[in-house]
């Protein structure tokens, strides 16, 4: 199979610091054309940048999560931008709400995130989110600045981003892409037991989906256990190739599409 694109995957991440070359080779032995790498905080969004100057197939992504958000202040923000501005970031992420582990204080998430959309709202470059255990906020938040770049006629509500790993309802999923968001689909869709997931993701239009592994987490099932790397994206790919009854390479060929689409990087 080619013509995969692995839209978010942590090669930036210290679990690959021993094996990264041979983690690579086998993304590419697997027919994995691109690779997203999005940060998650000021060193690992330098990181991002670092590997898209190295290898001409891998893309970043600068931002700050919301575990991290108790550090953000304006200096951050300035160098987030700064970095933002380099030619092979397509996209501000991964940012967004995380109400489940709470690890940084709510209001300081909702700083860190209403300032980062304002960053990709100056560069038009669309926004990789994280939703967990905030959707009420979450919709309230990116409905609003959706409904902004309309009114000052962005082009980026065109291509606004994606809702990474996306694990919500079929009505939220329908706003979304009303909204034109892409949702990223990872291995979660492979678990026996995510049969709501499935269900949404057999009724989600393809030319909404994106595949994503989030190595080195949420690996697959036929990998459970194992860190999870950008090779086992086609275990997802396989997933909605069944789950919508049509061909893996069709699978492969929409969503590469779609991801160009999302990103400009073509």
């Amino acid at each position: 199979m080619s013509e995969l694109v692995d839209t978010h995957c942590h090669l930036n991440f210290n679990q690959f610091d021993q094996d990264l070359a041979d983690v690579i080779g086998r993304a590419l032995d697997t027919g994995v054309e691109i690779i997203l790498v999005p940060g998650s905080d000021l060193p690992s969004s330098i990181r991002s940048v670092e590997l898209a100057d190295r290898y001409d197939f891998i893309y970043a992504a600068v931002g700050f999560h919301p575990h991290y958000a108790a550090d953000w202040m304006h200096n951050i923000y300035n160098r987030i931008a700064e970095l933002a501005a380099h030619p092979k970031v397509v996209a501000v992420g991964e940012i967004g709400l995380d109400y489940y582990r709470n690890i940084s204080p709510v209001e300081k998430q909702r700083e860190a995130f209403h300032a980062q959309l304002e960053i990709a709202e100056t560069l038009r470059l669309p926004v990789i989110i994280h939703n967990r255990d905030s959707t009420e906020d979450m919709m309230s938040i990116i409905s609003n600045w959706y409904k902004r770049l309309k009114e000052n006629t962005n082009p980026l509500a065109e291509r606004p981003g994606v809702f990474h790993s996306f694990n919500q309802s079929l009505d939220i999923a329908k706003t979304l892409i009303d909204m034109n968001f892409s949702l990223g689909i990872s291995g979660p869709v492979t678990y026996p037991n995510a049969v709501e997931l499935q269900q949404t993701v057999k009724s989600l239009p393809l030319s909404s989906i994106l595949l994503e592994t989030d190595a080195p987490y949420l690996s697959p099932q036929a990998h459970r256990g194992k860190r999870n790397e950008p090779a086992f994206i086609e275990s997802v790919a396989q997933k909605i190739a069944f789950l919508h009854n049509i061909p893996v390479d069709n699978v492969a060929q929409v969503t590469k599409s779609n991801a160009e689409r999302t990103f400009a990087w073509s």
